[in-house]
């Protein structure tokens, strides 16, 4: 069982991973509806016989691309959410770097492979698989693999920001929200879970407040100015957070939230 959960956890980031360099080489910002182009061959002779050059300008478009996948991960799916409230989550407490960013953003990752994955799984056997057996075209397979992401997204994005940044970009609202442009839906997906993970934020700090609240005003009435309130209300957050099983309460609300 513990093999095949490995297995699962290193097919979803492999699976993930090859999704966005695909996923890059067709959607720059820009050229969203663009048809790809033919990359011009070029030769050049070594020892009197021709070499092709255009693998090697391959590679170089696939490094390129490569440093702009974690840019995909954070702003295309339900990473940015997950580590705002999580980081919410320590500044509540008031625990400075406990626990640490590594930590933090290893969890958030992990979370967002489990929330995903039904679409990395769809995006592989619709997509990925009929590629690598020669069943659809490269364009038919960038197609399918975006349908699944672009649905995620707009089930997460708000209305009212699709409508703020077609607006901004002097773009008529389609008839149906899966015609967005992705140059559209990306912003608007961004700010909608910027929203989403603050509200869940300020739910999250209100509890802390009040027993932040309660010490300080014990600590004036008994004349204790001199004692810092964050020293003696510390220990009572992080025994109430303890106590009610703070952090799968946390994990639960965020994956229900994406349900």
């Amino acid at each position: 069982m513990r093999l095949k959960r490995g297995n699962w956890i290193i097919k979803s980031a492999v699976i993930l991973t090859l999704f966005f360099l695909v996923f890059a080489f067709l959607n720059l910002w820009g050229a969203v509806e663009a048809q790809p182009f033919p990359v011009p061959g070029i030769e050049v002779e070594e020892e009197g016989e021709p070499v092709e050059l255009v693998g090697y300008l391959q590679i170089i478009l696939l490094l390129a691309v490569l440093t702009l996948a974690p840019a995909f991960v954070v702003l295309m799916t339900s990473f940015t959410r997950i580590v705002i409230v999580l980081s919410f989550v320590r500044n509540a407490i008031g625990t400075q770097q406990v626990p640490p960013n590594q930590v933090l953003v290893g969890l958030a990752l992990f979370m967002t492979f489990f929330i995903m994955f039904p679409r990395l799984e769809e995006i592989n056997e619709n997509a990925l698989q009929p590629y690598q057996q020669e069943e659809i075209t490269q364009e038919e397979a960038f197609e399918e693999a975006v349908d699944p992401l672009r649905s995620f997204m707009l089930d997460h994005t708000r209305d009212r920001d699709l409508s703020l940044f077609l607006d901004i970009a002097e773009r008529e609202p389609p008839e149906v929200r899966e015609d967005v442009p992705l140059q559209v839906l990306v912003p608007s997906f961004v700010v909608s879970e910027l929203r989403t993970a603050f509200e869940m934020g300020f739910r999250i700090f209100v509890p802390f407040l009040i027993i932040d609240m309660v010490v300080a005003s014990t600590l004036m009435s008994m004349g204790m100015f001199m004692l810092p309130p964050v020293i003696v209300s510390l220990p009572f957050k992080i025994l109430l957070f303890v106590l009610v099983d703070g952090w799968h309460l946390v994990v639960r609300s965020l994956l229900e939230s994406f349900s």
